[in-house]
């Protein structure tokens, strides 16, 4: 069975596996395909109990805080709706889409797809459908929000007496589950599934599909796939170009992402402002150090690693570098990877806003410096997503020829 590699481009072929091995590619070390701790079933129970779950999640009481006799309840949406209602329209569509929408489309999907794979009915569009889930797969966060919530949870009861609700419990399975859903999920398996590999054209030049690695001839270039329906390309277009421009938008808006506040509290009549230094100084001294620690790696190393990394692979796309090919390949699958987890900050602040509104006494409200930051993250995810590795390893192929 031959297969392409998303990452160099190289051809590999790929036997039938063993229940717990592991195939890797031969020139860039890319895990083609993992067999243990997968399953088209498990991965389908998780999928089902995730967005099983994700409904009263949305629906139901999410936490509740009390103060001199009040309390504040909050939905999972209600800090969105807060942000919408304030004006903060770019920062409550981003966290709407992450938080609530995409992880439903996904996970609805997923469950389909995997069902039809299980009973052996497939539809019309399955690839499509496949396809799509996987795309969603990074800009769907359930377990990035449950991260941001509990931060946010912890930075409210310093001060406050709060409880979670039966939406928080439900909210936290559905997180859990999501995760599991990604360790589960045996893709390749659900491919071959949907239609087998098959060898490529002995007479003709090659290219494989970025999303399925279903291998075409290269005669097919700018037709759809025949199993995935992607647009098939040799390289993608204009790569470099759209990489390059959405880090330097990124990098511009780092300025008041950092020194702007990410939110404005109000304590005993006048405007707190937060900045993410500020909010990590106050975790580390009310004792929440590993919490702080999150916040810093998710909210500055990760963003700066990214822009870095960026900067280093488009750099060595045009000088046509040949060194550390590998190493740039392992941190390209890191950036591309850990990049939404920067938006622990600003769900932080979607979790915790809502409940702080008690009249006169305190409340909390965005600043500029959170839908900034959230645009920086929005920018770096697209970033990596526009670039081609295999761009980096076509300088090794020009040394061979």
């Amino acid at each position: 069975m031959t297969i392409g590699c998303p990452e160099c481009g190289a051809l590999d072929d790929v036997p039938p596996l063993a229940a717990h091995a592991l195939a890797r590619c031969r020139i860039c070390h890319y895990p083609l395909e993992r067999r243990s701790g997968r399953s088209v079933n498990a991965a389908l129970a998780c999928t089902t109990a995730t967005f099983v779950l994700l409904l009263p999640a949305n629906l139901a009481p999410l936490m509740t805080v009390h103060m001199l006799g009040a309390q504040r309840s909050s939905l999972l949406s209600s800090g969105i709706v807060d942000m919408w209602r304030g004006g903060w329209l770019i920062l409550a569509l981003l966290l709407g889409a992450f938080g609530i929408v995409l992880p439903l489309l996904r996970f609805g999907g997923l469950a389909l797809v995997l069902g039809a794979v299980r009973s052996g009915r497939h539809f019309r569009g399955i690839g499509t459908l496949f396809r799509w889930t996987i795309w969603l797969d990074i800009w769907a966060m359930p377990d990035v929000y449950l991260v941001g919530c509990f931060v946010g949870y912890a930075r409210v009861t310093q001060n406050l007496t709060g409880t979670i609700g039966p939406g928080g419990y439900c909210f936290i399975a559905a997180a859990l589950m999501s995760m599991l859903t990604r360790a589960a999920l045996d893709r390749r398996t659900v491919w071959r599934a949907i239609a087998p590999e098959h060898a490529p054209p002995a007479d003709e030049p090659a290219l494989s599909c970025t999303v399925c690695d279903r291998v075409e001839p290269a005669s097919h270039e700018g037709q759809p796939c025949s199993r995935c329906g992607l647009t098939l390309r040799v390289r993608k277009p204009d790569a470099v170009v759209r990489a390059t421009a959405l880090s330097l938008a990124a990098l511009v808006l780092t300025v008041p992402a950092n020194f702007y506040p990410m939110t404005l509290s109000m304590q005993l009549g006048r405007d707190v402002p937060h900045r993410i230094v500020d909010g990590v100084y106050q975790l580390f001294h009310a004792g929440l150090w590993p919490l702080g620690i999150l916040i810093i790696c998710t909210s500055i190393v990760i963003p700066v690693g990214k822009l870095a990394g960026m900067a280093w692979f488009v750099a060595s796309v045009m000088r046509r570098s040949r060194k550390h090919l590998r190493a740039k390949a392992h941190l390209y699958r890191w950036i591309d990877e850990l990049g939404r987890w920067s938006n622990v900050d600003v769900f932080t602040i979607a979790a915790f806003v809502p409940l702080i509104h008690f009249d006169g006494l305190a409340s909390a409200r965005p600043a500029p410096g959170a839908t900034a930051f959230a645009l920086v993250v929005f920018l770096t995810m697209l970033a990596s997503r526009a670039f081609d590795p295999r761009m980096m390893w076509d300088a090794r192929e020009r040394r061979r020829s």
